[in-house]
């Protein structure tokens, strides 16, 4: 399986040409060109379009290209597969999936439309009814039909649908976000955080960033281009990191140690779990510097 880095995903309006172009050249992991929530219905057709130009002119390099259609229960969205799955993005984002059903539905219509197979769907989590089913949306991972590859939070949807509230440190929610990340991790799917609002609030972004690289995600969707650098810096492993990483992983391969269930690593008991984990973060450490 590939590891790539999803640090820092950054969503961008598909009714914006010149923004969809910018970022082209941004220090991003992934884009998402956005046909839902940033585009007003009357323009919604235009951005289709505009989309599906944007994909298949390609130029994002690295990039991991995401496209969020509209929901399966809005008007628009058989109009927007129609148009993404032959511009062939990497990833197609459902919004308010909260059933497998939905997932089934979906992966049936690529297969009726002979999507390309590399197309991968992930889904906005999003709504109470998702964090109730989040395990068994996650092992929708194990039906290769659905395409299931990663999970993208929907922070502010949960909070008007729940009435909690967006304060810092997240408390409210923290257990939805915590059982989410367990479910996705649990079936080897990828998963990103929501965003952060205040964009004056650089220090309270950074805080949340750690927040949830402790709690286990994988990155961050932004929404604005200088929150870029200190998601990046988060999410990444730092160089003390690689450096232990890379001693365990040697310690390991060294014949007298190939059988050890634990190893002795400057004065520090290490066991073979550690060298496991020390293995995805030497592979995204080497992804991040090759990109």
């Amino acid at each position: 399986m590939t590891i790539r880095p999803r640090r820092s995903v950054l969503y961008m309006p598909g009714s914006n040409p010149r923004a969809m172009e910018k970022a082209k050249t941004l220090p991003i992991d992934a884009v998402i060109l956005d046909l839902e929530d940033s585009v007003a219905p009357d323009a919604k057709g235009e951005a289709r379009k505009l989309v599906a130009e944007t994909v298949k002119a390609g130029g994002f390099g690295r990039r991991e290209v995401f496209v969020r259609v509209n929901g399966v229960d809005t008007p628009w969205f058989s109009d927007d597969l129609d148009a993404v799955v032959p511009a062939k993005p990497d990833v197609i984002l459902v919004p308010k999936v909260s059933s497998p059903d939905t997932l089934e539905m979906i992966g049936q219509r690529l297969l009726d439309m002979h999507a390309d197979s590399r197309i991968r769907i992930w889904i906005m989590i999003e709504t109470p009814l998702s964090i109730f089913n989040i395990q068994a949306l996650a092992a929708c991972a194990g039906d290769s039909e659905t395409r299931l590859g990663g999970f993208v939070m929907g922070t502010n949807d949960l909070a008007k649908e729940t009435r909690v509230r967006l304060v810092p440190g997240r408390a409210p929610m923290t257990g939805w976000l915590a059982t989410c990340v367990l479910a996705a991790h649990a079936y080897g799917l990828d998963i990103v955080d929501g965003v952060y609002n205040t964009l004056s609030d650089m220090e309270g972004f950074e805080r949340e960033c750690r927040e949830g690289r402790d709690l286990g995600f994988d990155g961050k969707t932004l929404i604005h281009p200088n929150q870029i650098a200190p998601c990046n810096a988060v999410f990444s492993p730092s160089d003390d990191e690689v450096v232990l990483a890379r001693k365990m992983i040697a310690a390991f391969e060294q014949p007298e140690n190939r059988g050890k269930g634990v190893v002795q690593i400057d004065g520090r008991m290490v066991e073979r779990l550690h060298a496991e984990m020390a293995q995805r973060t030497v592979a995204i450490a080497d992804a991040i510097g090759a990109g």
